[in-house]
C-alpha cells in the first residue's frame, strides 16, 4: 500500500532530515513508526503525504507515485499531522461538509459516515459549535473523523493518540483495525511504545533520518519490550544500529 525507496530530504541550510530511507507498509497492516524527537519521522510522513518535496527516492501509494501522480496518490490516502490546523471559524459539521465536498462524497453517504464516526468519538453534540471553542482532544477527534469519512485505503497519522481520552483512544484503535480488515493499511508515528507494541503488526525504527530496525513486531522485539529495544538501539548509536537493521529491513 505504501512503498518508500531510498528517500532523502535536506532542508534549506543543509540539515539532512532523512537519508536513504526504505521501507514498506503492506495491505492489511498497521505499522508503527518509531524514533526520537528530530529523528525524521514527521518529515518522512509529510513527504509520503505529498506535502513536502524531497531530494531523491520514490514514494508509491497504492501504486501511484506521489511526485508524478499526486492526485491519484492523495485520493487513496488520508494524512493527519501531529497538530491539525483546522478552520476555527467553521462549526464541526461545516468542516466535515467541506472535506466531503473536496472529495466528492455523495450527500447521503457523507451523512451516514459523519453520524457513524461522530457517534463513535462522542462528538455529535459538539458538531454545531465553532471549532475555535474546541479543546485539543475535540479538535483531534474532528480531524480523525474528517479522515475516516473519506474511507482511505492508506491512513498516515503523526502522533494520533496525543490528547485523546482513554475511550477515544480505544475507539481509534478499533477503527484502525477495521480499516485494515477492510483492505486498507495504516502507518502512524508515536512515542507511546506500549500502544505500538500491542497494536502494530510491524515496526519501523529510525535514528537521525536513517533506518535502524524494521520488521514484524514479534521479530523486532524478540524477548524484550519495544521500549527496551528502542533504548538499546539509542544506546548503540545509529552506526551500530544500522548494522543490525540489515537482517530486518
Amino acid at each position: 500500500m505504501l512503498t518508500i525507496e531510498h528517500l532523502s530530504k535536506t532542508y534549506p541550510g543543509g540539515k539532512r532530515a532523512v537519508e536513504d530511507l526504505s521501507f514498506s507498509v503492506p495491505t492489511g497492516e498497521i505499522v508503527g513508526f518509531i524514533g526520537h524527537n528530530g529523528a525524521g519521522k514527521s518529515t518522512t510522513l509529510r513527504c509520503a503525504a505529498g506535502i513536502l518535496p524531497f531530494d531523491s527516492g520514490q514514494i508509491l501509494i497504492d501504486g501511484h507515485d506521489i511526485a508524478r501522480q499526486p492526485v491519484a496518490a492523495k485520493q487513496a490516502m488520508a494524512f493527519l499531522p501531529d497538530n491539525p490546523d483546522l478552520y476555527e471559524f467553521l462549526t464541526g459539521v461545516k468542516y466535515l461538509q467541506f472535506i466531503a465536498d473536496l472529495y466528492a462524497i455523495p450527500a447521503d453517504v457523507r451523512t451516514r459516515r459523519v453520524a457513524r464516526y461522530a457517534d463513535a468519538f462522542d462528538l455529535t453534540g459538539a458538531l454545531g459549535s465553532p471549532i475555535g471553542g474546541y479543546s485539543h482532544g475535540m479538535t483531534q477527534k474532528l480531524a480523525l473523523i474528517s479522515a475516516f469519512i473519506r474511507q482511505p485505503r492508506l491512513l498516515i497519522l503523526d502522533e494520533p493518540f496525543v490528547g485523546l481520552d482513554p475511550q477515544a483512544a480505544f475507539t481509534l484503535k478499533e477503527l484502525l483495525r477495521q480499516l485494515c480488515r477492510d483492505g486498507g493499511a495504516v502507518l502512524f508515528s508515536t512515542h507511546v511504545l506500549e500502544v505500538a507494541e500491542k497494536l502494530c503488526g510491524a515496526i519501523v525504527i529510525i535514528q537521525n533520518g536513517r533506518l535502524v530496525r524494521s520488521g514484524p513486531t514479534a521479530a523486532v522485539i524478540g524477548d524484550e519490550s519495544l521500549e527496551q529495544v528502542f533504548l538499546d538501539l539509542a544506546a548503540e548509536g545509529p552506526e551500530r544500529s544500522r548494522e543490525g537493521a540489515q537482517g530486518h529491513a
